[in-house]
């Protein structure tokens, strides 16, 4: 985990870990692979300090780490830490 933590985004990106796929049902019923979809949730593990406008203002990212957010289904960067697969957005 502390590579991770050491990972420090550039501008206005951030590094999301996506949650890991249900597997099983509230019912207990083990779900296939094929029957499990992809994820598209996460939780920011590290944030940029922002990007600069026209004047050169630095306009802050509006997500801090911890904030749960969603994650495009196509697009951001794969990235595998330490087993645990990150997107870059």
């Amino acid at each position: 985990m502390a590579a991770i933590r050491r990972f420090k985004p550039l501008f206005d990106r951030i590094l999301v870990e996506k949650f890991l796929p249900e597997v099983k049902t509230k019912g207990g019923v083990l779900l296939p692979e094929k029957g499990v979809g992809s994820v598209l949730e996460g939780t920011v593990v590290a944030v940029g300090p922002g990007a600069r406008d026209k004047s050169g203002n630095v306009v802050p990212v509006s997500v801090k780490v911890g904030d749960k957010v969603l994650l495009p289904e196509y697009g951001g960067t794969k990235v595998t830490m330490e087993e645990k697969v990150s997107m870059i957005i």
